[in-house]
């Protein structure tokens, strides 16, 4: 059992999830750091917040992402603090020691062309798409460092691959938002309007969305549980077309599904990028909440936060 664990990064929708679950883990105290708290980037500054914290263990959440607006303006920025933000983060947890550090990777590392689903072992077998490539390899390189982390100084360190996560506290209003996050604040925003809300795309593409709470709860049961070097998929196995969740949130609001128009002329993303989560369901069991379920909870937070929140309902 981990006494006390530091999670970095804990602004973002996972590290919010994270924060909400926590109290199910009353044997533990848990240590929540934004970039406000510690340059992740600075080893010096992460080594002295790290021996003043004393973890037990680490979640290491944070991240330098911004969709493929900042990774082709800024690819030099993004590939090298992420980078820092991983050596620090190792090299401060062999120092202090900690017991055991967990390392989040991405599924947007593996290959565009890496056979479906995407296994673990699919990590190396291609390049990385040009659209996102600095942030791509940033995160690939993860797992060497956990090999080698592991294979020269003896550290308990895993990685584990989230899919897609969506729910409170995600950035609804941000220029980087995740489809689904724009799509519930359009929706919400305009729920009491006459006009049409358009979803680019035709709806087709398949995506996998994790609802945060559940994905918080999987990542503190691979902490507690899995010690493979091996890297981890993890996540639901729902699979929904992006036209399935924009009518789900209409439903949801109560939206006349006649207003909800897809536009075939504007991009709809790469048409499917399924994970394979075999590995961890096997050995954890895990139930997630359904889409839908998990779309209801975010909404009713969304519209308490930000008006109207009994129209979820």
């Amino acid at each position: 059992m981990y006494k006390r664990i530091l999670v970095t990064g804990s602004s973002g929708v996972l590290g919010a999830a994270v924060r909400a679950v926590s109290a199910e883990y009353a044997q533990s105290e848990f240590v929540f750091f934004t970039s406000r708290d510690c340059d992740l980037r600075d080893p010096a500054a992460t080594l002295r917040a790290f021996r003043e914290v004393r973890p037990d263990a680490v979640l290491h959440l944070a991240a330098v992402s911004g969709g493929v607006t900042l990774t082709r303006e800024r690819p030099a920025t993004v590939l090298r603090d992420n980078l820092l933000m991983t050596l620090s983060v190792l090299e401060a947890a062999r120092l202090v020691p900690v017991r055991k550090t967990v390392m989040t990777l991405s599924t947007g590392m593996y290959p565009p062309d890496a056979a479906l689903p995407l296994k673990e072992a699919s990590v190396h077998a291609g390049p990385a798409h040009e659209s996102n490539y600095s942030y791509a390899y940033a995160k690939r390189l993860i797992e060497p460092a956990i090999r080698a982390y592991r294979q020269e100084f003896g550290e308990n360190v895993i990685g584990l691959v989230p899919n897609g996560i969506f729910g409170e506290h995600d950035k609804f209003f941000s220029p980087a938002a995740t489809f689904l996050a724009s799509l519930i604040r359009r929706f919400c925003e305009h729920r009491d309007d006459t006009e049409p809300i358009v979803v680019w795309g035709d709806g087709s593409p398949l995506r996998e969305m994790t609802y945060g709470k559940d994905m918080a709860r999987a990542f503190l049961w691979c902490l507690f549980n899995y010690d493979d070097a091996q890297i981890l998929n993890v996540g639901t196995p729902e699979e929904r077309t992006i036209g399935e969740m924009a009518l789900m949130i209409a439903d949801l609001l109560g939206i006349a599904r006649s207003r909800v128009m897809f536009d075939p002329a504007k991009p709809g993303g790469v048409f499917r990028k399924t994970t394979d989560q075999s590995r961890f369901l096997a050995l954890s069991g895990f139930q997630f909440t359904p889409l839908r379920e998990g779309l209801r909870l975010t909404l009713d937070w969304f519209m308490a936060q930000y008006g109207a929140a009994a129209a979820c309902r």
